[in-house]
């Protein structure tokens, strides 16, 4: 689509990460100037670098400050992403109010499908199917009696406060857990109760209207992957639906916008009996959706410039008759958290970035930035496009076995073993899936062992305290003894011996310290020669090309990435990351994180802010008893006395920010004392 003259001249982005970055893309392809904003510890971050101008605000919720800054930056437009201020009616407002055009829907609209209760009434007034459903106020909640039953916040959205009750004598204490967190979350206790459709399959139809009076659909989007409400992996055209089930999906969907005067692009999201595919609304995004690109692959358009359009006056360029839908897409979400620590928000600086080619990555990383705890932990989408959804889907794992962030831990291996699934691969899907299944999707929480081995070479080959790969008369020479290094990773301390010179051979085998019990094996099933914890060893070389290491062990050659930071050494292979600390023989304590929990030290399983400090020093507490909660990237984690005894120290105070692993406690035996 060409330039046209109606088209902004400069927009402000009211977000930041890869929806931002994102944004930036399609407004340089159009000529148009982008602006970003930025919080002060955000200065440095991608979409801060891309943009052509960024202005400093003091908080991305600041509505005030937001429109001050598009005034004084000359912008015409402010286009918020997705999240922060999107479905913020009083933000569209006051940029209306500004003489600044709202790159979304009209407020009234937003209001509307803003609060669940009162969006289904109007769908359904509409003639668009909805599911049986109660709601406060005026109706009994208490006194509900079609099980299974779904409890959802009527202000709220992301899948807080959702409870499923399967029974008359769960329901009030589901009803008080409810209102309490959409209380906290939303600022609004009002709920609203559904029967549950058991079997369910989560599928959305994007639309797009403009001011002209056009309403149109995109298809639909499979988004049943879900995990705790929260979306995974996402495609496009679902498996389940054919041409006769689009159409009058996208009719209904149609309707819903229309219904309510929808201008912009938008995602009316439905739930689908995957027995009989009859289908309900649910509710509606007025906004751009995260999984928008799976749409934009299938249909050869560009969401982001057809908004801009709209919001600059111009008809929808396109009729119904002119979609197409062309191949199979499929999206996996990159999230810095630990799938093995119960999918805990994880942080810290970008060390290494490689983004897979071949495939469309939206990322707000950039290598050397720091992913902290003060927003959403997503960090990036990685979307494959093939013309058949077996061949998407094997594109997708190739794309995250080529992705490398080191510094920060992320899901990439379990979004991998659930792309990899059997019932995903054959498209039996619903929203309790990933929840089932769960347990055969969860990486080891012990380091590989032939990351072991790896590790352990690359350090034997580092002088103490110094960087092997800038020692420019080689590899460090020595007698053909065993030297043992104690490597500790997140499971804990090992202890292991290696002997000879690297660039030629050398062995690796288990050992054994004082309160470090040896490693089971340091090689892989199938690589290691028979007899290995007799000490007969893994013959190994190791080679480095670039920040790669190459380890062979026995006939079998293991690629990583690398990065070393001090003592530290991260080695990344196939979506996968490990940190491993070196400490010299007879080096006092333990790193932090990897004390047993006998040991009665308590550590922030996260970084981020203590919230509630619920102890004081010289307590006797139980084990298990809630000491202090911490919250990370929109979660809380109650963090528990590891044993019974007294608080002996409690560094730890409200408000204070937190690394993993950074002391919050120590609770001591009171026969220790």
């Amino acid at each position: 689509m060409a330039h046209s003259p109606h088209m902004f001249d400069r927009v402000l982005i009211a977000n930041r990460g890869e929806i931002a970055v994102r944004i930036i893309r399609t407004l340089r392809r159009l000529g148009v100037t982008s602006v970003a904003v930025h919080t002060a510890s955000d200065a440095g971050a991608r979409h801060v670098l891309d943009a052509d101008l960024a202005l400093q605000v003091p908080k991305y919720l600041d509505m005030g400050a937001i429109v001050a800054a598009a005034l004084e930056s000359g912008a015409q437009a402010v286009h918020p992403g997705y999240g922060f201020l999107a479905e913020n009616a009083e933000f569209a407002r006051r940029c209306a109010e500004a003489g600044l055009a709202f790159v979304g829907p009209p407020p009234e609209a937003i209001d509307a499908m803003g609060d669940k209760i009162r969006a289904k009434a109007t769908v359904s007034a509409a003639g668009v199917p909805v599911v049986p459903g109660g709601a406060e106020p005026g109706d009994d909640l208490a006194g509900w009696a079609d099980f299974p039953a779904l409890i959802k916040p009527s202000a709220g959205g992301g899948g807080k406060g959702m409870v499923l009750v399967r029974s008359a004598a769960e329901l009030p204490d589901a009803l008080e857990s409810a209102r309490r967190t959409a209380r906290a979350a939303f600022g609004d206790g009002t709920l609203l109760i559904e029967r549950y459709v058991e079997n369910p399959r989560h599928i959305e139809i994007q639309v797009l209207a403009d001011t002209h009076g056009n309403v149109l659909h995109l298809g639909e989007r499979e988004c049943s992957l879900q995990r705790r409400h929260q979306k995974i992996i996402e495609e496009a055209p679902s498996p389940f639906v054919d041409a006769a089930m689009r159409a009058r999906m996208g009719a209904a969907a149609v309707e819903a916008a229309r219904a309510v005067g929808y201008v912009g692009a938008g995602t009316v999201e439905f739930i689908v009996d995957g027995t009989t595919g009859e289908h309900h609304f649910m509710e509606m995004n007025t906004r751009l959706q995260v999984e928008h690109p799976v749409t934009e692959l299938v249909t050869g358009l560009d969401l982001v410039e057809l908004q801009l359009r709209v919001a600059a006056g111009e008809p929808l360029p396109l009729t119904q008759d002119e979609i197409r839908l062309d191949g199979h897409a499929v999206e996996a979400r990159v999230y810095a958290e630990d799938p093995a620590r119960g999918f805990l928000p994880t942080g810290g600086p970008v060390l290494a970035l490689r983004e897979p080619a071949g495939v469309r990555v939206d990322s707000g990383l950039v290598e050397g930035g720091v992913v902290g705890s003060e927003f959403d932990p997503m960090l990036s989408k990685v979307v494959a496009w093939a013309p058949d959804r077996e061949a998407a889907l094997r594109l997708l794992d190739r794309a995250l076995g080529e992705t490398v962030i080191l510094g920060v831990t992320t899901n990439i291996p379990f979004l991998r073993a659930l792309a990899a699934h059997p019932a995903v691969r054959a498209g039996v899907l619903d929203t309790g899936l990933v929840e089932r299944i769960l347990p055969d999707l969860l990486p080891a929480a012990e380091l590989p062992a032939e990351v072991l081995a790896a590790a352990a070479l690359a350090f034997h080959a580092m002088p103490q305290g110094d960087d092997p790969w800038e020692v420019t008369d080689g590899w460090r020479v020595g007698q053909p003894a065993w030297t043992t290094w104690r490597l500790e990773a997140r499971d804990g301390p090992h202890a292991v011996q290696v002997r000879g010179l690297p660039e030629r051979a050398a062995e690796v085998r288990p050992h054994e310290l004082p309160g470090v019990p040896a490693p089971t094996g340091v090689a892989a099933e199938g690589v290691a020669p028979e007899g290995v914890g007799a000490g007969h060893g893994v013959p190994a070389r190791i080679r480095r090309h670039g920040d790669t290491l190459t380890v062979t062990l026995g006939d079998r050659a293991e690629h990583y990435t690398h990065v070393r930071r001090g003592d530290t050494l991260w080695l990344g292979k196939g979506g996968a990351a490990w940190a491993v600390t070196r400490h010299r023989i007879g080096d006092p304590g333990d790193r932090p994180g990897v004390a047993g929990a006998g040991d009665g030290v308590v550590r922030s399983p996260m970084p981020g802010t203590v919230l509630v400090v619920k102890t004081q020093l010289g307590d006797r507490v139980g084990e298990g008893q809630p000491l202090l909660i911490v919250e990370a990237m929109k979660m809380e984690h109650t963090v528990t006395a590891p044993l019974d005894g007294l608080v002996t120290e409690l560094p730890a105070q409200a408000g204070q920010p937190v690394d993993m692993d950074a002391v919050l406690a120590v609770v001591t035996p009171e026969e220790a004392r």
